[in-house]
């Protein structure tokens, strides 16, 4: 046998080497990932629960330091109150607007400009057939 033989066998076995190699890099891989996404899905759950226990926190201290103001607990939870309707207002303005913004305005208006173009051209195109 010539010498380039054994040398394209053994170009094939350092290649199967190689690539067999990179094959169990990426399975392992992707169990690591696997694994990953369930630590992320309960880690962001984590992350809401202490987030909201943050905020009650904050509130109840924002409720205290009102009352030591105010002198009255009355007035510091009314203050609070009014304080959280604002903020529920100012969200579901923005989160209207951005619902808004995923209806594809321009796009939409875009597309109804077009519909009504063609239906222009068309009934000219039929009024022209019918006459010519």
């Amino acid at each position: 046998m010539p010498a380039w033989t054994d040398d394209i066998r053994r170009l094939g076995v350092g290649l199967k080497n190689l690539f067999s190699a990179q094959i169990a890099l990426a399975g392992a891989e992707l169990g690591l990932a696997r694994s990953g996404i369930v630590m992320m899905l309960f880690m962001g759950l984590a992350a809401i629960v202490f987030a909201v226990a943050l905020g009650l926190t904050l509130l109840a201290l924002a409720g205290w330091g009102l009352a030591q103001w105010f002198g009255s607990w009355a007035w510091a939870l009314t203050a609070l109150a009014g304080l959280q309707l604002v903020l529920l207002i100012v969200a579901i303005l923005v989160f209207r607007r951005a619902m808004h913004w995923l209806s594809l305005p321009g796009t939409r208006n875009e597309l109804a400009l077009l519909a009504k173009e063609a239906l222009k051209q068309g009934k000219a195109e039929g009024e022209a057939k019918v006459g010519g």
